[in-house]
């Protein structure tokens, strides 16, 4: 059973990976400073597995704090580093913040899997590397394209430094999964999208519209070059895109990778237009639901969305799920959040 760490382990996909690896024979530590998040999800992880998941509440900026993780930890053999500030508009108006706390949590990671030997890392990149891509759907050989805003920058020179730091050394391993729109919740209903935070994507800002937490759902511009002339994106479940992060770890622990630092698309490979994702809410819900079309929104890419073909051949990775799973599990979520 190898000891994996995992940052932001009690945020929304950090939870629902923990899930998974302990499904999996993991045994998991957590670290999260609880900006965006609560320990609940470790009690939901708890009722769903029957593990106790320990979390240290502490900063990945301190780099001495984070230290001591690997001191108590001396036999972790993986790390996935969720831990990270995500919120595109935000990142707009407050880029020296993004900056700090993405690029120097990450650093502290790197240094601490250097001093303690770890010998392999799943980073938490993001579609947003890619910018306004040329070409869709988007493979891992895609020209990335300007970061269309700090936070995309920031996965971006996450990206380039974990390379730069791979280049020298031939034991130590990363795969940079790049994904897509991640959305939904797991079907117990044990745990979901909580964040602490009001959310700025769209899935949960649909529900929490149709529960009553908000008064409409915004559609920000309905005069792009698409379809219906919103915005395009790629939908992929939840525990669809936590059960890639366990298989990419059993990847590099079975040494099956032949690069040192390897990338990979995890998406439906299927673009949704924030219309249509509006629609498919509708119709598996039936729930009321009062939205309006507005301005662009800054930072905002057109469209993007994934081929993951190389993840199907190489992780044995494919999505089970569409955006009316998605929808209908958020939905349930939602409104147990609500009792």
């Amino acid at each position: 059973m190898a000891k994996i760490l995992v940052t932001g382990g009690c945020g929304y996909i950090g939870s629902h990976t923990i899930a998974d690896l302990i499904d999996n024979g993991f045994e998991v530590v957590s670290v999260d400073n609880l900006c965006n998040s609560t320990e609940a999800a470790l009690g939901g992880i708890k009722e769903l597995t029957g593990v106790n998941v320990q979390n240290y509440r502490i900063d990945l900026v301190d780099e001495k704090a984070t230290r001591q993780i690997f001191l108590d930890h001396p036999d972790i053999k993986g790390i996935i580093h969720f831990a990270a500030l995500k919120l595109v508009g935000e990142s707009v108006e407050k880029p020296l913040l993004y900056f700090r706390n993405n690029i120097n949590s990450l650093l502290s990671i790197l240094n601490c899997m250097d001093e303690f030997d770890v010998e392999n890392l799943i980073f938490s990149s993001s579609c947003s590397v890619y910018g306004n891509a040329r070409a869709l759907p988007v493979t891992e050989k895609t020209p990335l394209q300007e970061a269309e805003s700090p936070y995309a920058r920031t996965k971006q020179m996450g990206e380039n430094i974990i390379q730069d730091y791979l280049t020298s050394r031939q034991d130590q391993n990363a795969i940079l999964l790049r994904y897509f729109n991640p959305a939904g919740a797991h079907d117990s209903n044990l745990i979901g999208e909580s964040p602490t935070v009001p959310p700025s994507n769209l899935v949960p800002v649909i529900t929490e519209t149709a529960i009553g937490k908000r008064e409409k759902v915004v559609v920000f511009g309905d005069d792009y070059a698409t379809r219906d002339g919103s915005c395009i994106r790629d939908y992929i479940h939840i525990m669809d895109l936590a059960n890639a992060h366990t298989k990419a770890l059993q990847y590099l622990l079975d040494d099956k990778n032949s690069d040192n630092c390897e990338i990979f698309n995890l998406g439906i490979g299927q673009g949704v237009t924030v219309l249509e994702a509006v629609n498919a809410f509708l119709e598996a819900t039936n729930a009321p639901l009062n939205y309006e079309i507005g301005p662009r929104r800054p930072g905002d890419v057109v469209a993007i969305f994934a081929d993951y073909t190389k993840a199907a051949e190489l992780l044995g990775w494919e999505p089970t799920r569409d955006i009316n799973d998605i929808m209908r599990t958020a939905w349930e979520w939602e409104k147990k959040r609500v009792k």
